[in-house]
C-alpha cells in the first residue's frame, strides 16, 4: 500500500504529515510518497521525508500512485476528476459541500473527512478539531494582544497605576479554554459566556468569571458542539452579552453549530457600545461570523473597533499544528490499515463509519445524504 501526502495550496501552511510520523507507517510495511515541497512552509524539508524513509514525487505521480490521499484540503476540482478509486483524508466540511461529495462518490473516491469524527473517549486521540482549536484558542489572545494599544496585565509604576485588560470570551469549548488559560498567563480579567452549564467549573478553574443565563437547551448529547437555543434565551443571552461587551477591552468569539452558519452573538448594536482601541477576533468567521460585521480572512474596523475576521490561526503556527494534526491522522489510520499494510475498511467500527462521507460511488454520510435528498 502507498499512503501520498499532498502540498496545499499557498494559504494552507500545514502538511498533513512531518518527517517524525512517517517511521510508525513503515513499521506497519507502508510505503509513503511527499509531494515535493510539501512540507516546506511547515519548516520540514524533503531532505528529512527522505531520511524519514519517505519518497518524494511530482503532484501527479502521488495523485496516480497512492492508495490513501492525505491532503488538508480537497484538491482542485480538475485533479478530482481524473482519479478514481482512491482514498481521500483531510478536513473537507462535507456538510457545507454535499452537493460536491455527491460528486466524488460518483467518480467512485472514498472520503473521510475528519471534522465529522464522531466526539467519544476513544476519538480523543484522532480528533484534529480539538487540537487544532487548542492552537487557535492561544493564538487568538497574542493576535489580540498584538493589536490591543494597551497592557494586558495590570501595572503599578512611579507614574500611575494600568489597570488590567478585560477580555470576553464566546463559547468555552476547546479553543475558549485555551484563550482563557492563555489570557490568564497574560494578566488580563477574564469573563466567559456559554450556553452549557456543565463547563462552568471548568472555566472557574481557569480564573475566569463565568456568565450562566437560564433556560439554555440541553447539549449534553451534542457530542461537545453548541446547539440551537430557543428565542426566550436567546433574548437573555443578547442582554447579558451586551453588558459584557461593553465592558470588554478584547472579544474573542469561537461560537459554531456544525452544518450551520455560525451564530450572531454581537450586533451591531454592541459594537457601537464598544470602546475606542477595543478588539475582536471572531474564530468563526469562515461560517458567518459571531459578530454582524465580520468579514472572513479580512480586519474590518467599525467605529474604532477592530475586528479580526479568522478561523485559519491554527495554520500561523504550522510546525506545531501540523505535529498534532499528523498524530491525529495516524491514530486514525490504525483503524483503516492491517498491520501487514493492507487497506481495511471496517464499517462496523463507530469513528471509521462516522467519519466516511463517500464509498462505491454513494454518499453513506446521513448527515450528509439529508442535505442532498
Amino acid at each position: 500500500m502507498r499512503i501520498g501526502v499532498l502540498k496545499e495550496p499557498p494559504a494552507e501552511t500545514r502538511v498533513s504529515l512531518l518527517p517524525e510520523h512517517i517511521a510508525a507507517l513503515k513499521k506497519w510495511n507502508v510505503d509513503v510518497c511527499i509531494e515535493r515541497g510539501a512540507g516546506e512552509q511547515a519548516f520540514a524539508a524533503d531532505i528529512k521525508y527522505t531520511e524519514a524513509g519517505a519518497t518524494v514525487c511530482s503532484r501527479e505521480e502521488v495523485l496516480q500512485s497512492s492508495d490513501i490521499v492525505l491532503s488538508i484540503q480537497l484538491p482542485a476540482s480538475a485533479e478530482l476528476s481524473a482519479l478514481s478509486s482512491k482514498v481521500l483524508l483531510g478536513v473537507y466540511q462535507p456538510l457545507f459541500q454535499a452537493a460536491q461529495m455527491k460528486e466524488l462518490a460518483e467518480k467512485g473516491l472514498t472520503i473521510f473527512s475528519m471534522d465529522m469524527l464522531p466526539r467519544t473517549t476513544r476519538a480523543q486521540s484522532m480528533d484534529v478539531l480539538s487540537s487544532q482549536a487548542n492552537i487557535a484558542g492561544y493564538k487568538a489572545v497574542l493576535e489580540a494582544a498584538n493589536l490591543f494599544p494597551k497592557y494586558f496585565p495590570m501595572f503599578m509604576t512611579a507614574a500611575g497605576s494600568i489597570p488590567p485588560a478585560k477580555m470576553l470570551i464566546l463559547g468555552a469549548g476547546v479553543a475558549g479554554l485555551q484563550a482563557i488559560a492563555t489570557s490568564r498567563r497574560l494578566g488580563a480579567v477574564v469573563e466567559v459566556f456559554d450556553t452549557r452549564p456543565a463547563v462552568k467549573e471548568e472555566v472557574m478553574s481557569l480564573g475566569a468569571k463565568f456568565i450562566e443565563v437560564e433556560g439554555a437547551a440541553d447539549a449534553s448529547k451534542a457530542g461537545g458542539y453548541a446547539v440551537e437555543q430557543s428565542e426566550e434565551f436567546m433574548k437573555r443571552q443578547k442582554a447579558k452579552i451586551a453588558e459584557s461587551v461593553a465592558k470588554a477591552d478584547i472579544v474573542i468569539t469561537t461560537a459554531q453549530i456544525p452544518g450551520r452558519k455560525a451564530p450572531i452573538l454581537i450586533t451591531t448594536d454592541m459594537l457601537n457600545s464598544m470602546k475606542n482601541g477595543s478588539v475582536i477576533i471572531d474564530l468563526a468567521a469562515a461560517t458567518g461570523g459571531n459578530t454582524e460585521q465580520t468579514k472572513n480572512n479580512e480586519t474590518v474596523h467599525y467605529n474604532g473597533v477592530r475586528i479580526v475576521g479568522n478561523s485559519g490561526l491554527a495554520s500561523t503556527m504550522p510546525s506545531d499544528a501540523s505535529k498534532l494534526y499528523g498524530k491525529n491522522i495516524l491514530n486514525f489510520l490504525q483503524l483503516v490499515i492491517t498491520k501487514e499494510g493492507q487497506l481495511n475498511l471496517n464499517f462496523d467500527d463507530d469513528l471509521v463509519l462516522g467519519t466516511c462521507i463517500t464509498d462505491k460511488q454513494q454518499v453513506i454520510h446521513n448527515r450528509v445524504k439529508e442535505l442532498i435528498n
